[in-house]
């Protein structure tokens, strides 16, 4: 009994991380596109499948001691192999999704920086031009 309740919970387990592997897609997705509530909606998403993993672990937790002595022990160590290797994809995409990220801050950071560049420039320009009070009126945008 406990080894077909332990196996029924680690195939929802590997479940779980073929959805978050899904949904790792569609963060992707969402970061490419630069769609923000796209990425929050998919993030939370995530976060509740997660939620359920942690609660599978909790449940497998003790069971996984004495796993090995059951029938299944070849099915369970696929399953096991299978949850290792879907982590490993998705640890491995949301990298890459963070250095996307990390990235695009960056080249915000060097428009600001451009931008602020720029308005001086103008102001420089102004009063060389026509004097403080141009330079005063730039400030004001």
């Amino acid at each position: 009994m406990v080894n077909t309740m332990f196996m029924v919970a680690l195939e929802e387990q590997v479940e779980c991380y073929r959805r978050l592997e899904k949904l790792a897609g569609a963060q992707h997705e969402h970061v490419e596109q630069g769609s923000m509530e796209g990425l929050i909606e998919v993030l939370e998403q995530r976060q509740a499948v997660v939620s359920r993993i942690m609660e599978l672990e909790a449940e497998l937790g003790p069971a996984k001691r004495e796993w090995k002595k059951g029938v299944e022990k070849g099915r369970a160590e696929e399953l096991l192999a299978e949850s290792r290797a879907l982590l490993k994809r998705i640890t491995e995409a949301d990298r890459d999704d963070a250095m996307v990220l990390q990235q695009r801050k960056l080249n915000v950071g060097r428009q600001i920086k451009a931008a602020a560049a720029a308005k001086q420039v103008n102001r420089n320009y102004a009063t060389a031009a026509y004097g403080a009070r141009a330079a005063s009126l730039d400030d004001r945008g």
